[in-house]
């Protein structure tokens, strides 16, 4: 059996009164996106809570490689590499090129690595 890591309990700490403030409640919910925005935004992190695809976009961080390589560097089934890359094209983070028989994927854009590199950062500190 695995050993788990002991979570820190954080408890939130609330208000002692009930109590309004107008101007910050309209001040928000001018600046709220929609629900659809809100959905898809959930979906997109939805994405990056999959340690297999987090680890195949550290790879793309660092080169473009076919599925085999990634196989390879990640000791895993070309097969499972090959559904986690259809989630992540679907999602748009990852790209893809053909050359002959080879076909070589890539972060989609900066984004992409702009979001690891601060995930990154938030982490570590």
């Amino acid at each position: 059996m695995a050993k788990r890591e002991k979570i820190e309990k954080i408890e939130c700490e609330c208000c002692d009164v009930v109590q309004t403030h107008e101007e910050l409640i309209q001040k928000v919910e001018g600046h709220l996106p929609d629900e659809q925005k809100l959905k898809d935004l959930a979906d997109f992190f939805k994405v990056f809570g999959d340690t297999t695809r987090i680890r195949i976009l550290c790879v793309l961080l660092a080169s473009e490689m076919c599925v085999c390589d990634l196989a390879e560097v990640l000791s895993m089934s070309q097969s499972a590499i090959s559904h986690q890359l259809r989630i992540l094209k679907q999602m748009k983070l990852v790209k893809n090129r053909r050359e002959g028989k080879t076909v070589f994927y890539s972060l989609a854009d900066d984004h992409i690595l702009t979001i690891i590199s601060q995930g990154m950062e938030h982490v570590e500190e």
